[in-house]
């Protein structure tokens, strides 16, 4: 598994009550953070990035993969994958496939 990574705080988010911690860039000509001074906290970058081999995966170590159907559960490796069910799925058809997937042994996500 790959290290943490740091919290990317908003400038200047511990002085403003109105401002919320949520990630936006840094946009002004004087500003610290946007000349990447230390002192200022991180911004985010493609530096960050997992490496391939780490991507996708739940933090479980199992690999996600999206099921919508019955035929898609039955191709799901137990071992090395674990089952995260689309949205768009009914109450009805979710829990079939909850059931299909416990007899299996399969881990779901959500």
């Amino acid at each position: 598994m790959r290290a943490k990574l740091p919290t990317f705080q908003r400038m200047n988010v511990h002085s403003m009550k109105r401002v919320k911690n949520k990630w936006r860039a840094p946009r002004g000509i004087d500003s610290k953070q946007r000349q990447k001074l230390k002192a200022y906290g991180a911004i985010p970058g493609i530096g960050y990035r997992a490496p391939r081999v780490e991507r996708d995966f739940h933090p479980t170590g199992l690999k996600e993969v999206l099921v919508s159907n019955a035929h898609q559960l039955a191709l799901v490796n137990p071992a090395k994958q674990c089952v995260k069910f689309s949205a768009t799925l009914g109450k009805k058809k979710k829990t079939e496939l909850v059931k299909i997937a416990k007899e299996k042994k399969i881990k779901t996500v959500n």
